[in-house]
């Protein structure tokens, strides 16, 4: 169960002391360092002085920053450095010394040619983790090249598979190569600390490619191609080799998502839908008889959904606990009373007092939830503060600032 009640300042965060350099931009790396920045770590993001990370104006915005900022970078602290300047690089380099982590996304090299590489990070702090988020990973002969989601999830197999077969392959909605990228790095940090902690080890490079991140996620895709020759199509809204799972249309308009998955599921399916003879039908027993009939038991239900409103439907199923539910927008999710029961959407306050809504911390933890402390900050926002941490007096940062250093 959630634990519902809002953590106190005083309650210890799992990340608590941890810290966190992120250098890099927009979506991969900089969403790792927001999953580890919401369960207490430190994270220092280091932004160009001009203009800072693209993603402050990027879809949306309020008074000229975009609400994906806000959301994306709660509760880190921005230091602009110009880091082509070798004082700027110096500066990361003293970061360095006591972080825990160093999070990036540049193309493979490019820290490299700064000084800031693994090989001169590592030399300054043994203890150090390197997480490097790129399109193909820092070694393979495509390495080099520029890397973004939309290739990441074309490279990985996701989008052969997107859409209908008639059809060109689509994308989804949201840049899902880039999120899966990100998790990956998270995981591979914590294991990384772990194995520091527990083991007594050395810190270690964690090298994930967006292409990667989406291939690990394709199921049985390669054993069945390497032992059948099969290759998987597009299949539109069913689910391929299972039955029945589709989107089926509704009296209203309005389109159910059914899940019969399971031997005992789709009896109870088929006796809701009033069609015991499919129920009761040995060939339909088993799911591979099932999905040899697929298109016989797709047409049986969507012949039941297109005499039904949505909601008559979700009510049949639900009391015949079968996996079933309606296709949300942005604005069911807003209205949906289990969001608000689970907290997954919270209210917070933007700089000039408007409200803004944020998903909520995930996952849930029962003794030390994630929190939202602040929002994204201003660009460069936390540069003196944290130069001062380095004993960068006031005197010495106005002539780095001058110098366009930061």
């Amino acid at each position: 169960m959630p634990n519902n009640k809002r953590p106190s300042a005083a309650t210890p965060q799992p990340l608590q002391g941890i810290k966190v350099i992120e250098l890099g931009t927009l979506i991969a790396g900089p969403y790792a360092a927001s999953l580890l920045a919401q369960f207490g770590a430190e994270v220092i993001k280091i932004e160009s002085p001009e203009g800072g990370d693209p993603l402050r104006t990027w879809r949306k915005l309020h008074q000229g920053t975009s609400y994906w900022w806000y959301s994306q970078s709660r509760n880190k602290k921005s230091v602009t450095l110009n880091l082509k300047s070798a004082e700027g690089q110096q500066i990361v380099r003293d970061l360095v010394a006591d972080a825990d982590i160093v999070i990036e996304n540049f193309r493979p090299g490019t820290l490299e040619a700064w000084g800031l590489g693994w090989e001169q990070l590592s030399a300054i702090n043994p203890k150090l983790v390197m997480v490097r988020v790129s399109g193909y990973g820092q070694s393979g002969p495509y390495k080099d090249r520029p890397g973004f989601a939309a290739i990441a999830e074309s490279m990985g197999g996701l989008r052969y598979l997107a859409g209908y077969p008639d059809r060109p392959p689509v994308r989804v909605g949201v840049s899902i190569g880039d999120s899966l990228a990100s998790l990956y790095g998270t995981i591979g940090a914590l294991l990384a600390l772990h194995h520091i902690n527990a083991n007594q080890g050395q810190g270690q490079l964690i090298d994930v490619a967006l292409y990667e991140s989406v291939f690990g996620v394709m199921e049985s895709l390669i054993p069945e191609y390497a032992a059948l020759g099969h290759v998987r199509e597009r299949s539109g809204a069913s689910l391929p080799g299972i039955s029945p799972s589709n989107t089926y249309i509704c009296r209203d308009g309005r389109y159910v998502i059914i899940a019969g998955n399971s031997d005992s599921i789709f009896r109870r399916l088929m006796q809701a839908i009033e069609r015991p003879d499919l129920a009761d039908d040995p060939e339909l027993a088993r799911n591979d008889g099932r999905v040899r009939h697929n298109d016989r038991l797709d047409a049986a239900i969507t012949g039941w959904t297109t005499q039904h409103d949505l909601d008559e439907v979700l009510a049949v199923l639900e009391k015949a606990a079968v996996p079933s539910g309606r296709i949300y927008t942005a604005a069911d999710i807003h209205a949906d009373p289990h969001y608000a029961a689970r907290e997954m959407i919270a209210r917070h306050t933007l700089p000039d007092g408007a409200p803004i809504d944020l998903p909520g911390v995930v996952p849930k933890l029962s003794a030390t939830p994630g929190q939202t402390r602040w929002l994204g900050p201003a660009l460069g926002e936390h540069t003196g503060e944290v130069l001062g941490g380095l004993g960068i007096d006031a005197s010495r940062q106005a002539a780095l600032k001058a110098a366009g250093v930061i």
